[in-house]
C-alpha cells in the first residue's frame, strides 16, 4: 500500500561509495528485482541479512568466506536497493518463496545458509518448505526464531503496524533516523557497538523513506508463530551464534530454540550483541566455518552408519 509514494534506493546514488559494489547485479526472479553480491568459487553459501539492513551487512565477512565459497548476498525485498515485489512478498513465506525463485535464477543450491535475526528466520523456513534448501546447513545469527517478548528493540515497534495504514510512518521514519546521533542510539539498544562505516552505511538506509517502508511493511507482515511451532522438524544441521549482549533476541529465547532443534549446536560470542558478525566479522567467519566442517563431518558420519 502506498508504494508510489515510497520508490526503492536509487542505485546510481550509491555506487560509487557501496561496499563491494563492483561484485554487484541486479536479477529479476519472483517478480522482484533483487539487487546481489556475489562473489568466489565453490560450494554456494546464501547470506540472509536481518531486517532494517541490506546485504551490506555482510560487508566484513564476504571476502573472507569468498575464498572458500560461492558467496551470494542479496538485499531482501523492500531492503535497500531491492525492489519490493508483488502482494505478499514481504511475508516470511514471500521472502523464502522469492529467494527460492531468486536462487533457481542464478541456478544455484545452496549448501550454507547463513541468517541473521530475521534471515535466520527465512533461512529455517527455506529449510522446512523447499527441497532446494532442505540439505542445507543452516547457521543462525542471533536467530529470530521464536517470537519475540514485548518491544524488544529499534527494529520492532508500533510503527511497523501503522506502515500499512498511514502513507506518512515511513516518511517520518526516515526523517527521524536522519537526525544527528539517531541512528548510534539505535544500534546501541541492540546491545552492539559499531564503527564509523557502519554507522554511515545503517544512516544511509534507514533515513531513505522507500527502505524505511520496506522495513515497516515487512514487520507488520510477519509472523514468527508457525515456524515456531514447526522448529523442531528441521533435520539439516544447525549452528547458532549468539552475541551475550544481545538486546533485540534475547539469548535466552536463542537457547529455547536451540533444544527445539534436533541437531544445533549453540556458540557464545561474548561482549557482542545482536550485530555480532559486524562487531566482529573475522571472529564470526572463523566460526562460521567452523561450523561447516563440524556439520560435514557429522553427515560422513551419518552416510557410514
Amino acid at each position: 500500500m502506498f508504494e508510489h509514494f515510497y520508490p526503492g534506493m536509487a542505485w546510481a546514488e550509491h555506487q560509487a561509495t557501496w561496499p563491494h559494489a563492483q561484485h554487484s547485479r541486479f536479477v529479476q526472479a519472483g517478480g522482484i528485482q533483487w539487487h546481489v553480491q556475489q562473489m568466489g568459487q565453490g560450494p554456494c553459501m546464501l547470506l540472509l541479512h536481518g531486517t532494517g539492513s541490506g546485504n551490506f551487512s555482510w560487508r566484513g565477512l564476504i571476502p573472507a568466506l569468498a575464498e572458500d565459497f560461492t558467496v551470494v548476498a542479496p538485499d531482501l525485498p523492500g531492503h535497500a536497493f531491492t525492489s519490493r515485489g508483488p502482494e505478499g512478498a514481504l511475508s516470511l513465506p514471500g521472502m523464502a518463496e522469492g529467494l527460492r525463485a531468486l536462487m533457481l535464477q542464478l541456478k544455484l543450491t545452496p549448501q550454507v545458509i547463513v541468517g541473521h535475526s530475521a534471515g535466520a528466520a527465512i533461512a529455517a523456513h527455506m529449510a522446512l518448505h523447499f527441497d532446494i534448501a532442505s540439505r542445507s546447513t543452516l547457521i543462525g545469527l542471533n536467530p529470530a526464531w521464536l517470537p519475540l517478548p514485548g518491544v524488544a528493540s529499534w527494529l520492532f515497534g508500533p510503527a511497523a503496524k501503522l506502515a500499512a495504514l498511514n502513507p506518512l510512518s515511513a516518511w517520518a521514519t526516515a526523517k527521524l533516523a536522519a537526525k544527528p546521533g539517531a541512528v548510534p542510539e539505535w544500534i546501541a539498544r541492540t546491545g552492539s557497538t559499531l564503527d564509523a562505516p557502519g554507522i554511515e552505511l545503517y544512516t544511509r538506509v534507514l533515513s531513505d523513506s522507500g527502505h524505511a517502508h520496506g522495513v515497516l511493511s515487512m514487520m507488520a507482515a510477519w509472523d514468527l508463530k508457525p515456524l515456531a511451532h514447526r522448529l523442531h522438524e528441521i533435520t539439516a544441521p544447525v549452528c547458532m551464534l549468539i552475541g551475550d549482549q544481545d538486546q533485540t533476541v534475547p539469548p535466552a529465547l536463542s537457547r529455547q530454540a536451540c533444544q527445539r532443534l534436533a541437531h544445533a549446536q549453540l556458540i557464545t560470542q561474548t561482549r557482542l550483541g545482536h550485530l555480532a558478525h559486524e562487531e566482529a566479522p573475522l571472529e564470526t567467519v572463523q566460526h562460521i566455518l567452523r561450523c561447516v566442517q563440524t556439520s560435514i563431518a557429522a553427515q560422513q558420519t551419518d552416510r557410514v552408519l
